[in-house]
């Protein structure tokens, strides 16, 4: 596997150097899920949830985080994001969200698009939470990631 790239000399937690590397187009896309009761999947098509508009406030909610993910993960480094899109898509009994931000810059955007999808599930779950005790977040996963030469 090669040497570890996270940890100094000593053994301790560093953030990687990423000077040397290319400036690339890169792009990343993330989904996960949130599973519920089918009553409260019609609230939220009806927009009859109490705290607003779910869906919207989660789809902006994740857009934020993905901003801010060098806030929230230690080793993260700041990155010029150019492009954030979160979509949410409701089901019988689970809602999808996914995903894709891009930057050109010299490491990959793939814990900002996992940041934004957890973020706006854990969103539809706090607004969520008072009517239905069942909700499950599940299946939080990379789907894809690219770069491109400049």
């Amino acid at each position: 596997m090669g040497d570890p790239t996270h940890m100094d000399t000593r053994g301790k937690a560093r953030m990687v150097n990423i000077g040397d590397k290319d400036i690339q187009h890169r792009i990343a896309i993330a989904a996960g899920r949130i599973t519920m009761d089918r009553d409260t999947v019609k609230l939220i098509r009806e927009n009859e949830i109490k705290k607003g508009d779910v869906l919207t406030v989660a789809e902006i909610a994740g857009i934020q985080s993905a901003k801010r993910t060098d806030e929230l993960i230690p080793l993260c480094h700041p990155l010029n994001i150019t492009r954030v899109s979160v979509d949410t898509e409701i089901q019988d009994e689970q809602i999808i969200v996914t995903s894709e931000v891009e930057c050109v810059g010299r490491t990959g955007v793939e814990m900002e698009a996992l940041t934004a999808v957890t973020v706006a599930l854990l969103t539809i779950y706090d607004m969520c939470k008072s009517v239905d005790k069942n909700m499950n977040i599940r299946d939080i996963h990379l789907i894809k990631k690219i770069k491109r030469d400049i």
